[in-house]
């Protein structure tokens, strides 16, 4: 029996419980089988020591003022992830915490290995070919919003409807089946509760303000290689992300890639390929702020890298034309009622994308292009021909996939009149 998956997010006070790092909020949400949402939790968690990156989580000591101990919640916890699948957006991170966690406590998590629970990171891989490995850029593809990047329970949301999107693409597929199994025979620690009420974050202090260069890691691309340097090249994402560039986190980053496998020579490359994307994705608009630059100094400082390599990979990637600045995801773009009417070539085994309200339904034009052998794909990725968008100026997630991967975005008329040239198309 199936009962559901339990998506999880955790905040941290750091990269790795190995080095003292705590817990200090949990968001999670359960949902059906069939990828349906049922309820949520969330709790601010006291970690008892320093709380890290505060610019980051916005979560300060008052905030822990009367917050639960991970000892208070660890009994409503377990229950609340018994018997479900437990999914997360890089599940390593989430189970090492957590193993960490009730190891504090003299239990033992049944997540000690990272494959026990489902990773929707790894599973990007088959759902959205040539997508970059962040939750923000994995939702763009599905046009799922993330409201905070860096607040738990808003990870665990935009987690489970990635969750959702992945089950809705492939629900015969038998893998939902057997993680339910392995859910099933998971014993999670029999703490007792505490009683303690979970706690959530105080909101009054808005959104957090992302740098720029966070903002890039939204967009790195994929990594090539194995397993192993996907989920290093992840904790590099947070660790530059968080703003996680101290001496301390360099050490942490080398624990990292020795649990993971990697050598220094494997690691120095991965490293230096990283941050080439990583100043290519600031670039992309066009700019480069001496924000910017500052703040890659310190990413290039904890990746060893040189500053006569900095210069190079700074310089280099510069777009050629300064003048007219390329579209980012935070740009507003300009409008393309001036531009020429794009042509589209769809042959039979084309993939294309939907955006936005059409005028008519979306079955309808789903079984026109059926008709000519075109499949119409719920994401963008870069298997994607076109992008058909009832506004081709849409700032939505699938439009800014698009851009950044080079996909035409044509308008629902563009196509109506390759459907009729090609008699398939409705009478209007």
């Amino acid at each position: 029996m199936h009962n559901g998956y339990a998506v999880i997010d955790l905040e941290t006070t750091g990269l790795a419980p190995s080095y003292g790092h705590r817990i200090i909020e949990i968001g999670i949400v359960h949902v059906t089988p069939d990828g349906e949402v049922e309820q949520t939790f969330e709790t601010v968690v006291n970690p008892n020591r320093d709380l890290g990156p505060v610019h980051i989580h916005r979560l300060r000591g008052s905030d822990m003022a009367g917050a639960p101990t991970f000892a208070d919640v660890a009994g409503d916890l377990a229950e609340r992830l018994q018997g479900r699948v437990v999914v997360a957006h890089n599940a390593s991170f989430e189970a090492r915490f957590l193993h960490a966690e009730f190891e504090r406590l003299g239990h033992r998590s049944p997540l000690k290995q990272a494959s026990s629970a489902l990773c929707t990171m790894r599973l990007a891989q088959e759902f959205l070919p040539g997508s970059g490995r962040k939750l923000a850029d994995c939702c763009s593809a599905y046009d799922i919003e993330l409201v905070d990047a860096h607040e738990a329970l808003a990870d665990a949301h935009a987690t489970a409807g990635l969750l959702g999107a992945y089950i809705g693409s492939s629900r015969r597929d038998p893998r939902w089946t057997t993680w339910g199994d392995v859910a099933g025979g998971q014993r999670w620690p029999g703490v007792p509760r505490s009683g303690r009420a979970w706690i959530a974050r105080n909101r009054s202090t808005g959104v957090a303000t992302r740098t720029r260069v966070d903002v890039a890691t939204d967009r790195l691309p994929a990594v090539d290689g194995s397993a192993e340097a996907t989920l290093y090249a992840a904790v590099l994402d947070r660790a530059v992300s968080e703003d996680l560039l101290a001496a301390s986190d360099a050490d942490q980053l080398s624990a990292y890639a020795t649990e993971f496998g990697l050598d220094a020579t494997a690691r120095a490359n991965l490293h230096r390929r990283y941050f080439g994307d990583l100043v290519e994705a600031v670039w992309a608009d066009g700019v480069l702020t001496i924000q910017d630059h500052i703040q890659l100094e310190r990413v290039a400082r904890l990746l060893g890298v040189t500053d006569d390599e900095l210069e190079h990979a700074v310089h280099s990637r510069q777009p050629a034309r300064m003048g007219a600045r390329s579209f980012s995801a935070a740009q507003q773009p300009t409008s393309t009622a001036a531009a020429a009417e794009p042509s589209i070539d769809l042959g039979e085994g084309s993939i294309v994308t939907l955006t936005g309200e059409m005028r008519r339904s979306r079955p309808e034009i789903e079984a026109d292009l059926a008709r000519l052998g075109i499949r119409s794909a719920p994401n963008v990725t870069k298997k994607t021909a076109v992008l058909i968008a009832a506004d081709v100026d849409s700032l939505s997630g699938k439009a800014r996939k698009a851009r950044q991967y080079g996909i035409p975005i044509i308008e629902e008329d563009v196509l109506e009149a390759a459907l009729a040239a090609a008699g398939q198309g409705s009478a209007r």
